[in-house]
């Protein structure tokens, strides 16, 4: 029982019940409540607020006592489109391409059959990209079981040293390979993605199999449902060949069963906490995964492990069947090894699905080669500073030799990390129940920064900061759009300064991609922050940046 409003708020693992047995709280404890929040009442005051606040505890006993499951959003709807913020969706020329899934316009990937010459060998197969793996399977130089095997012995190899699959879906994988084989012998391609092995983190639900969120008081549980990206790729025609390891709850690179590591450096983490994604795609075990970020989950690990891979725009995809962490953060996004392959995936997971509210419908198509001649993009000079700017600064050198126009900027100068407090009242929301019962003692990590902590400390957020922050998270929405409105993208370091922050908050897009490698061989990369739902002009601008370097064709 607590015997005061701030044992109600630290003490969490214990039950309140509130009845008349109760003992009465005093005007004391109220006011040390009061100083754990920055406020001082004066005596008159704590005599007034008593009644109500115990009333307020009557209220959170009975919520308490509710059952709402993770996938239940609040009635608050986060939309980076606020007044005088707009989204310009950029396609081109051309008219780009689109993945199809029912055999409509097949010719618009007339020629790729014709560019091989013969089946590459066994390793080139695991590390080609998906327009020469499409070729192979659409000609039937390869079968859609045989690269799906290929990728399940690979990715079963490299798992006994990078620790990145939570679990196997072969048996799916085998029957769907199978599936598509016969589709082909009748005629029917379902497009790029036809037999293409892929893998989920294992956040996304998917039927019939395990979704442990990285984290053992989730290590048996089965959601019967596939989320909403697991069947757009199912209908695609990818196959999955696994659930690919996250940091607990989805922070850093530590599950219950290993921590995953970096294919560079086996002696090093892969970042997380889309560890196993990002770990298990630069290794060959799987063409192209499936990550997510709230706060740097797809661009940390990627930058470690060499990716290329997109941030969407917070509400292009469905997040549906997807762990909730922030519901006014959380982002789902392709993980690859080239950005072409990258914006190819991502045309078959956007738009809306009738469960997810906060998905906009916005036009996208795959970008082909184009010519970026006078686009302008931003950067902040200081970036390129210091060991971790000054490697990246050939990237500037590249862009202009491609007719780049390069324009200096400063960012919006708000109290950014003092409003990341908002992901931490969210997530502690979303994991209420563990934190009041207790099996968050399960979690690996028990460290200060580590979610346990987090979790108990964020029942001290008051409720009328989380909405102050999210006022002044609406001024940054509409400061950084005037900051990017004539601009394609900002090219950055990855992480540096307070972009990611920034960016995160106010539901940018972002290219991550290779842009060299340390003395130690590891790979460094390179951000493309670009407009809201712009993202195939985004992937325009990667693309060319990317084709004019071959980092991303290194191997670890």
């Amino acid at each position: 029982m607590f015997a005061t409003l701030l044992a109600l708020a630290v003490s969490v693992h214990a039950t309140l019940p509130v009845t008349d047995d109760t003992e009465p709280l005093s005007t004391d404890q109220l006011a040390a409540a009061g100083e754990v929040v920055g406020l001082d009442f004066t005596s008159a005051e704590l005599q007034q607020m008593l009644p109500g606040v115990i009333e307020n505890l009557h209220s959170y006993q009975v919520l308490r006592e509710q059952d709402i499951d993770n996938s239940v959003a609040p009635a608050l709807i986060f939309t980076p489109l606020l007044p005088g913020v707009a989204a310009k969706p950029w396609l081109p020329a051309d008219g780009g391409q689109h993945v199809m899934t029912d055999g409509s316009d097949r010719e618009s990937w007339p020629s790729i059959a014709q560019t091989l010459d013969g089946v590459p060998d066994k390793t080139d197969l695991l590390f080609a990209d998906i327009p020469t793996l499409a070729a192979l399977i659409r000609s039937r130089q390869i079968s859609c079981r045989e690269l799906t095997e290929l990728h399940l012995e690979r990715l079963a190899a490299v798992d006994q040293v990078l620790h990145c699959v939570i679990t196997l879906t072969a048996e799916r994988a085998r029957a769907q390979a199978d599936a598509l084989d016969a589709e082909l012998a009748a005629g029917h391609w379902r497009g790029p993605l036809h037999g293409i092995p892929w893998g989920a983190k294992d956040l996304l639900a998917v039927k019939n199999y395990p979704t442990t969120w990285g984290a053992q008081p989730f290590a048996e549980q089965v959601i019967d449902l596939d989320a909403t990206v697991v069947q757009r790729l199912d209908a695609a025609g990818a196959v999955l060949i696994a659930k690919l390891s996250l940091g607990a709850l989805a922070w850093g690179d530590v599950w219950f069963g290993e921590t995953t590591k970096n294919p560079w450096n086996p002696h090093q983490g892969s970042s997380g906490s889309s560890a196993g994604p990002a770990a298990a795609t630069a290794a060959g075990g799987v063409v192209f995964a499936i990550g997510s970020e709230t706060l740097g989950s797809i661009m940390s690990p990627s930058e470690r492990c060499g990716n290329s891979s997109l941030r969407p725009t917070f509400g292009r995809v469905s997040r549906h069947g997807a762990m909730s962490l922030a519901w006014s953060m959380d982002k789902l996004g392709p993980m690859c090894r080239s950005v072409g392959d990258a914006a190819l995936v991502f045309d078959a997971l956007v738009g809306p699905d009738g469960h997810d509210v906060s998905v906009i419908d916005q036009p996208y198509a795959i970008p082909g080669e184009v010519d970026v001649t006078g686009w302008r993009v931003g950067y902040v000079d200081e970036h390129f500073d210091g060991p971790g700017g000054e490697r990246c600064r050939p990237v500037l050198e590249q862009l202009e030799a491609l007719g780049v126009e390069l324009v200096p900027i400063e960012l919006p100068s708000h109290p950014v990390n003092d409003l990341l407090f908002v992901l931490s009242a969210e997530s502690a929301a979303a994991f209420d129940t563990i934190t009041r019962d207790g099996r968050d003692e399960q979690l690996v990590r028990q460290v200060e920064q580590a979610w346990p902590n987090v979790f108990r400390t964020s029942r001290l957020i008051p409720a009328v900061e989380y909405l102050q922050a999210l006022r002044l998270r609406s001024l940054l929405c509409q400061d950084m759009a005037a900051t990017m409105s004539d601009l394609t993208a900002i090219v950055h370091p990855t992480g540096a300064g307070q972009i990611l922050s920034i960016s995160n908050l106010t539901g940018h897009p972002a290219f991550i991609a290779p842009a060299g490698f340390r003395d130690n061989g590891t790979p460094f990369g390179v951000t493309f922050t670009g407009q809201l739902f712009d993202e195939a002009r985004l992937a325009a601008l990667a693309g060319a940046w990317q084709r004019s370097t071959e980092h991303h064709l290194r191997r670890p």
